[in-house]
């Protein structure tokens, strides 16, 4: 398990003087925690869930993946999905598409068991609707002084009425998926959170818009970096279950720590929630199992 201890001390000696001093503490050793990655979808590609452990903070080499393990998951209509492990990536287990079909139906609910010796391990999702992209179109934007002439991308979709939906909408610059925790974008039916009362309405700007790169300069600022001609963009809107979209807030907000003066206001570093249960033994756990229904597009920027 990880942990983080930070001491700054800071001194005021004169107007406008201070110091600070860094150490580096001794971090106690504990035992390595199982870490399930279970992202799942309805997409005609293999499906693949990755079993890891944790380890020490400091430690910057790639986890362990952990070997030997039963994965399954079965649908409440009692289809099985066996997952194998991978001869390549030890602790990697597939699902291969072409001999299993599309994994899941929207409506459908699924349990997750996984076996490693005595101890096991469930989880549940539901698999949920998702609505079609529209569209996605490019708003030219003239040269400023922080910017170069661009163009801004953005997605046209509208939230099914009805039901609270939650989706994890991921954008893709030139193939290349954004994945800082600064480009995390999550939708609460078309807003941000339950209480934006956003149900069965197109998206709101700010999560359309969420699919335009960012770039890190010199000083770690972050930077507008949007698309300009024969660039590509490509969207997917994955369905996520409630649990996922809390999840991934916790993410956002324990990743996403800009640094300096505002650290002092940060919310303190924890470990985040999971939906995976220990059924068997006493191995602690973490992680997520999700099943998402996927809808996508895909466009070029040509003038």
């Amino acid at each position: 398990m990880k942990y983080l201890i930070r001491y700054s001390f800071i001194i005021v000696v004169l107007p406008f003087l201070s110091c600070e001093d860094e150490i580096s503490p001794e971090l106690e050793s504990a035992d390595p925690v199982l870490v399930v990655d279970a992202w799942l979808n309805n997409k005609d590609e293999d499906q693949i869930i990755r079993l890891t452990e944790t380890q020490p903070y400091f430690d910057n080499t790639p986890p362990t993946g952990v070997s030997g393990a039963q994965v399954v998951v079965v649908d409440d209509q009692g289809k099985i999905y066996p997952f194998t492990e991978s001869d390549e990536v030890p602790g990697q287990y597939n699902l291969v598409a072409i001999s299993a079909g599309v994994f899941g139906e929207v409506g459908r609910s699924f349990e997750l068991t996984i076996q490693i010796g005595a101890d096991e391990f469930k989880a549940f999702s539901t698999m949920s609707r998702v609505p079609p992209i529209d569209s996605i179109t490019f708003t030219f934007e003239e040269k400023t002084a922080f910017q170069e002439e661009s163009y801004i991308a953005e997605f046209w979709a509208v939230d099914p009425k009805g039901e609270d939906d939650r989706y994890w909408i991921k954008g893709f610059k030139n193939g290349v998926l954004l994945n800082r925790p600064s480009e995390i974008n999550l939708a609460y039916d078309a807003g941000f959170s339950a209480s934006g009362n956003f149900d069965g309405v197109p998206f709101i700007a700010p999560i359309r818009r969420e699919i335009n790169p960012f770039d890190v300069d010199d000083n770690t600022n972050l930077v507008k970096n949007p698309y300009k001609p024969l660039d590509s963009v490509y969207v997917e809107i994955h369905s996520i279950t409630l649990e996922a979209f809390n999840f991934m807030n916790q993410v956002v907000i324990q990743t996403d720590r800009p640094g300096g003066f505002s650290e002092l206001f940060a919310t303190p570093l924890a470990n985040v929630s999971t939906n995976i249960v220990v059924t068997k033994g006493n191995r602690k756990v973490v992680g997520f199992f999700n099943t998402a229904a996927v809808s996508a597009a895909g466009k070029r920027l040509r003038i």
